[in-house]
């Protein structure tokens, strides 16, 4: 179909309204942007669908949301044919992000579904906690996650608080694409199956992550922890302040020029906690009030940021990896000191986040697990494992991580109080994380990791990433820097190939465009395309014994400088 058959489609549907009918006739007048509008459907992918609003087929609006709704609806009634359906709903502070989970709601609604919608905004994290709280059989979260302003999206979960993974995520997919137009979306809502949510979910959840604590809330309030908090305009606001309240901590300030939600983001280029420049309003904050901890969510909070002051005194920031490897330190050693680990429990982490975490869980005789990217394969792993081994914690190197296994996902709210309980143990002691990552170094070594993005865009770009995957499948680097490269791991044919004697092992789990390569000294390159956007990653992680705290920084730069000499000799394989 044509851009002007599909545009002509939507504007023949009786259920298209005045509104916009107008707009499209108005797009009209401008070819470009009318073509980028409707030459395409906005594809509705394994985690449901993200792209810029606006009117047409290829952009997020009430008509694609009702389409990926419908679609939903009729295979949930597929998977659950004598059941009633429920489905809990959720949104965050974009623009339109209300409006649509209305939409989303209606549409369940006409399909005899059982709707369970918060009224207000509410993270990610709390709607996969109410998904099985109320025993629903799926949900939704009307975000965008952390991408910029023109953007919204339609996250999609299964029964058990998860995103969809495989077989569940390709059926949802064809039923979305059989949904050939606005026609086939029944949109009258039926208000008597749509139920508003109250405060007793915020409250069953606010008590389930209080007893995640390790500590006493009387212990955390005798460290005098400042901290400064700030949601950028998101959904952290209606939950991470009163948990750090119910954890002790008496001294939070909330950055008051992003406490107010807003779908504009009016005070960051993007509303990602992964950059710097998002934090700059909370840093200034934290400067002046000499504060202990900095926290930022991105707007539907399951992604959490942190900076601390380093030895001399200055707010730094932590990357994921770091953060990730201090909270799965923190949850082993009070775990251990409290006589929990017995042989049962196990800790989760994705391919490309820090081999740190696998060293200190082994350190611990507790069991790492790896899974490929995403935290929907973290969920599968606790799915797995229930009522078998207990899931202690886990994380990913894009800042987000989940403790127990109430929730499904990434959870930004838990992970502010654990982070903040964390360092009121490390200020008992008296330490900074600073000295905590210090410590690690020392006892299970010292890791670095580094990430280079390489951006191809359009169709040519993308024939270029595939064949730059091709190449390195059909001519892996047999060395790098002088270092021997001994093994690949192929994951998109599930192979673990020895390139020194070129035997094979086979791989279980999921296929993924991922490749790795492990050097004779330890190192790691993971190779995949980005999921979300025209770029190929390439991830670095490299190690190094620490024996004197004293040539910590040494031993960091040296790491960083080879580092750098891995990414100028990968980067000639990009041409």
């Amino acid at each position: 179909m044509t851009a002007d058959e599909k545009a002509k489609s939507w504007l023949n549907s009786s259920k298209l309204k005045t509104a916009a009918r107008a707009q499209i006739l108005l797009l009209k007048e401008n070819k470009a942007e009318f073509e980028e509008a409707f030459y395409k459907d906005l594809v509705f992918g394994t985690g449901g669908l993200r792209g810029l609003m606006g009117i047409g087929s290829n952009r997020i609006n009430e008509y694609t949301v009702g389409m990926a709704t419908q679609g939903f609806s009729n295979y949930l009634k597929i998977a659950f044919p004598n059941e009633k359906i429920k489905v809990a709903i959720a949104y965050d502070s974009r623009n339109n992000a209300a409006a649509f989970a209305d939409v989303t709601a209606s549409v369940f609604s006409a399909n005899d579904i059982t709707v369970y919608l918060f009224k207000e905004l509410r993270p990610t994290p709390i709607l996969t906690y109410a998904v099985r709280q109320l025993g629903c059989h799926g949900g939704v979260v009307l975000t965008a996650s952390h991408n910029p302003k023109e953007y919204n999206g339609y996250k999609a979960y299964w029964n058990d608080g998860a995103q969809l993974i495989s077989p569940h995520d390709d059926l949802v997919i064809q039923q979305v694409q059989a949904i050939a137009s606005i026609d086939d979306v029944q949109f009258k809502k039926n208000s008597s199956l749509i139920h508003k949510l109250d405060e007793t979910i915020d409250e069953q959840y606010l008590a389930m992550i209080a007893d995640l604590s390790l500590r006493t809330p009387a212990e955390n309030s005798l460290s005098d922890l400042k901290i400064v908090f700030s949601p950028i305009h998101g959904t952290g606001i209606t939950l991470v302040p009163q948990i750090l309240k119910n954890f002790g901590f008496n001294q939070v300030y909330v950055v008051a020029e992003q406490a107010q939600p807003d779908g504009d983001f009016p005070t960051v280029i993007y509303p990602n906690p992964e950059e710097a420049e998002a934090l700059t309003l909370a840093l200034k904050m934290g400067k002046e009030l000499d504060a202990d901890l900095v926290l930022a969510t991105d707007p539907d909070a399951d992604r959490v940021g942190i900076a601390a002051k380093n030895d001399a005194g200055v707010f730094e920031l932590l990357n994921g990896n770091q953060t990730g490897a201090l909270l799965i330190y923190y949850l082993l050693s009070k775990w251990k000191e409290q006589g929990k680990l017995t042989g049962a429990q196990y800790v989760v982490k994705t391919i490309v986040t820090t081999e740190l975490i696998q060293a200190i869980a082994t350190g611990f005789g507790v069991i790492c697990l790896d899974t490929l990217t995403g935290f929907k394969y973290i969920a599968e792993k606790i799915h797995e494992l229930e009522g078998k081994m207990t899931f202690i914690g886990g994380g990913e190197e894009s800042y987000g991580y989940l403790i127990g296994d109430q929730v499904r996902d990434k959870d930004a709210i838990m992970s502010c109080a654990i982070i903040a309980e964390l360092t009121a143990w490390a200020k008992a002691n008296h330490k900074t994380l600073f000295d905590l990552l210090i410590d690690m170094a020392l006892q299970f070594g010292l890791y670095q990791e580094g990430l280079l993005a390489i951006t191809k865009k359009g169709k040519k770009g993308a024939e270029e990433i595939q064949q730059i995957m091709s190449n390195f499948r059909m001519n892996p680097p047999l060395s790098l820097d002088g270092i021997k490269v001994i093994s690949m791991l192929d994951y998109q044919f599930l192979t673990h190939k020895n390139l020194i004697d070129n035997t094979v092992i086979k791989l279980e789990g999921h296929e993924s465009n991922v490749l790795q390569f492990m050097t004779a000294d330890g190192s790691k390159i993971s190779i995949r395309p980005s999921g979300t956007e025209p770029k190929i990653k390439i991830y670095f992680s490299v190690n190094t014994s620490l024996n004197n705290r004293l040539y910590y920084q040494d031993k960091v730069t040296e790491l960083r400088n080879k580092i750098e000499k891995l990414s100028i000799i990968v980067r000639n394989y990009f041409g």
